[in-house]
């Protein structure tokens, strides 16, 4: 990945972290607002409906003492006093009284409870009220919670008990109001905001037909079940988050608190209600706008960071280029950047490092040249000047012998134009080899078996190992188990590792040992020729393939260099490793030139090789 796409995903990457982040902040500040507020809602309606339940409740304390101390209840009463019986005109007493003063529920009964009258079941005249007890403790108590017993059910109301003593024995009046729909509507509830009664016994099950009006999303009551019990089981309000439906915009918030009898058993639950709908839309719209925010953000980001990415990255891509030509030789290469900041002064420097360089390559090069033809003509000079000395004796002995002796002449003329001709040929073979050496030819690339072109080798230097007065050297072969092929030129390859056995075979002048070793390597192979002779030194091994350099008494200092260029026009590369009195190791890597021996292969199958007798 270039450094400009590098810069363009992390300024990305930044811009939507940043969104993201700060839509997140928001999202939570937003939710954790709207629960406080619902918080605050719902204590507030829990205040609300304990003030408005003290208000009814005084309300309903004064009306029932007002029945208390009614003439209806005195002269039952004092009816009590006189007789033994109930006495039956009572029945109906309790309707009217109740009728009067607006009560739900009104029953009039003795210190026993037995009932004088009741206006919501007139049957039960003359029957023992069990749902109280203790009438005379519950007499001028604050209101309660009872489950009243109806002849269609049960309904829960909010109860008073006062005496009547205008008798000797006195007249207990219960009078209550009911707890259902119509007190609940009396609340004022904020938007959104929801009231519904549960009545219930302590370890009942909820039942959903029991609700006084239920929610409109309440499609399913049953989930109301774990904070019902919840709050029951706590005794204190509960809260849970009800998923009504797959629509987010339907949960609801919902408190249950619990509602105590006379007993400190719990008779209903108060289910209170916040719609999360506004929290859900404003969260939605939040996050619409995050993405139209985030996407304009990302999309300016991309174009300034873009532009900043190029006025930044260009000048690199210009040092990058100009410093690849640089790396190919090209000393010229200039970066054309005319800016007042850190990247002009290096373009700067830049420009001055490549003059210097071009300059010292310049003079490096005149220098090299001067050195490498003062270096020719010494080495021409001093390989000619051998063959020329025998030359201009034997001539000098023949015109001796012409003048003095002339009848030895012809036998004199017989020797000498022998020498003659042996040191022309001497001069003709050192001026072949510099000649062969000025002109390398391109090799010819085939496939070749690299471990039968050392075998090869090996072979054909047998008898000149083992037919040595000195001392024999033995060869050790050591190939590798596969056939190693490359695309290359064998002739030329064949001569190079010749020249460093024919190397190897001087180096010990008394035997030893001459090691040949072939190894696969990556995309390639290698080529070890080793031998156990005398060695060279440091200083030796580092001039070892200049041309013209040689160690040896008798020799031109061309057949390393010579096996350097043969390595370099493969692709390959040769290197050294040799220490004093210990041997010496030549090292071969030579690529397996895969796309021209692919080449070759395909050429081979397209025109395969006509056999004998085939036109």
């Amino acid at each position: 990945m270039s450094f400009r796409l590098k810069l363009l995903a992390i300024v990305t990457i930044t811009l939507l972290l940043t969104v993201a982040a700060v839509t997140w902040v928001v999202t939570f500040v937003t939710r954790r607002a709207f629960e406080r507020a619902d918080e605050q809602r719902t204590t507030a309606l829990v205040e609300q409906f304990q003030r408005q339940f003290q208000q009814q409740a005084a309300d309903l304390s004064r009306r029932v003492s007002a029945a208390a101390s009614s003439d209806t209840v005195s002269r039952i009463a004092l009816s009590l006093s006189r007789e033994s019986e109930l006495p039956p005109a009572f029945l109906h007493e309790a309707g009217s009284v109740a009728e009067t003063l607006h009560l739900d529920f009104l029953e009039f009964t003795d210190r026993d409870g037995t009932i004088l009258s009741s206006a919501q079941t007139p049957a039960k005249f003359g029957y023992p009220d069990t749902s109280l007890r203790n009438l005379t403790t519950l007499a001028g108590k604050p209101p309660f919670l009872k489950q009243e017993e109806l002849p269609d059910g049960s309904a829960l109301g909010l109860f008073v008990v006062r005496a009547s003593t205008a008798g000797d024995q006195p007249v207990y009046v219960i009078g209550g109001e009911r707890l259902d729909s119509r007190f609940l509507s009396t609340l004022q509830l904020p938007p959104g905001m929801h009231a519904a009664l549960l009545p219930t016994q302590a370890g009942s099950a909820l039942v959903p037909n029991s609700l006084i009006d239920p929610g409109p999303n309440w499609t399913d009551p049953a989930k109301l079940a774990d904070v019902v019990t919840q709050s029951q089981q706590q005794s204190r309000p509960a809260s849970a988050l009800i998923h009504w439906s797959d629509n987010p915009a339907g949960d609801e918030v919902i408190t249950a608190i619990p509602l105590n009898g006379q007993d400190e058993k719990p008779l209903a639950v108060l289910l209170v209600s916040s719609s999360r709908r506004p929290y859900v839309e404003l969260r939605s719209r939040i996050e619409s706008v995050a993405l139209l925010v985030g996407g304009g953000s990302v999309l300016l980001g991309l174009l300034l960071s873009a532009w900043a990415a190029a006025r930044m990255t260009r000048p690199l891509e210009q040092f990058a280029a100009a410093t690849r030509e640089v790396a190919s030789g090209n000393m010229g290469a200039r970066v054309d950047i005319h800016s007042s900041d850190e990247i002009g002064d290096l373009a700067q420097a830049f420009n001055r490092m490549t003059a210097d360089l071009q300059d010292q390559k310049h003079r490096l090069i005149q220098t090299e040249r001067v050195a490498a033809w003062r270096e020719l003509a010494r080495r021409l000079a001093h390989e000619l000047k051998n063959p020329l000395f025998p030359l201009q004796l034997t001539v000098e002995n023949l015109m001796r012998a012409r003048e003095q002796h002339p009848t030895m002449f012809d036998e004199m003329f017989h020797e000498s134009s022998a020498t003659l001709l042996a040191e022309i040929q001497n001069l003709k073979s050192i001026i072949s080899r510099f000649s062969e050496f000025s002109k390398m030819p391109e090799p010819r690339f085939q496939r070749v078996d690299v471990n039968e072109l050392v075998r090869g080798v090996a072979r054909l230097h047998q008898s000149q190992l083992e037919a040595r007065p000195q001392g024999s050297i033995r060869a050790d072969l050591d190939m590798d188990s596969a056939p190693l092929f490359i695309a290359a030129d064998s002739e030329m390859l064949h001569r190079s590792i010749s020249n460093l056995v024919l190397n190897a075979i001087d180096a010990m002048p008394q035997g030893g040992t001459l090691a040949m070793r072939t190894r696969s390597a990556p995309d390639g192979v290698t080529i070890q020729v080793c031998d156990t002779g005398t060695g060279l030194t440091p200083e030796e091994c580092e001039r070892l393939f200049t041309p013209y350099y040689t160690s040896k008494q008798h020799g031109t200092g061309l057949g390393l260099a010579i096996v350097q260029s043969v390595v370099s026009d493969h692709g390959g590369r040769i290197d050294v490793r040799s220490r004093t009195g210990e041997g010496t190791t030549f090292v071969i890597t030579l690529p397996a030139n895969s796309d021209r021996l692919a080449q070759l292969e395909q050429s081979a199958e397209r025109n395969p090789p006509t056999q004998p007798g085939e036109e």
